[in-house]
């Protein structure tokens, strides 16, 4: 399996999907946006995430899971 140091593409989903995940961990915490503003950022960050191969091929996590999670976690 490749990994983001020998796939460009890869990497580039992986930096954006933890992007994308700060984003919706920073409009989760300040309650003034509307409910669809959280949404979008969520469903954004799920579809980068699938443009990930897994860790096991038809089993597992996308790969650089734990990453992405921590960042939807506030966890920077």
């Amino acid at each position: 399996m490749e990994n983001f140091n020998t796939n460009a593409l890869e990497a580039k989903i992986q930096g954006l999907s933890i992007q994308v995940g700060e984003l919706f961990a920073d409009l989760y915490r300040d309650q003034r946006h509307e409910t669809a503003k959280l949404d979008n950022a969520l469903e954004a960050y799920k579809s980068l995430r699938r443009l990930l191969p897994r860790e096991a091929e038809y089993l597992g996590r996308h790969i650089g899971a734990t990453a992405a999670h921590k960042s939807t976690q506030g966890e920077r």
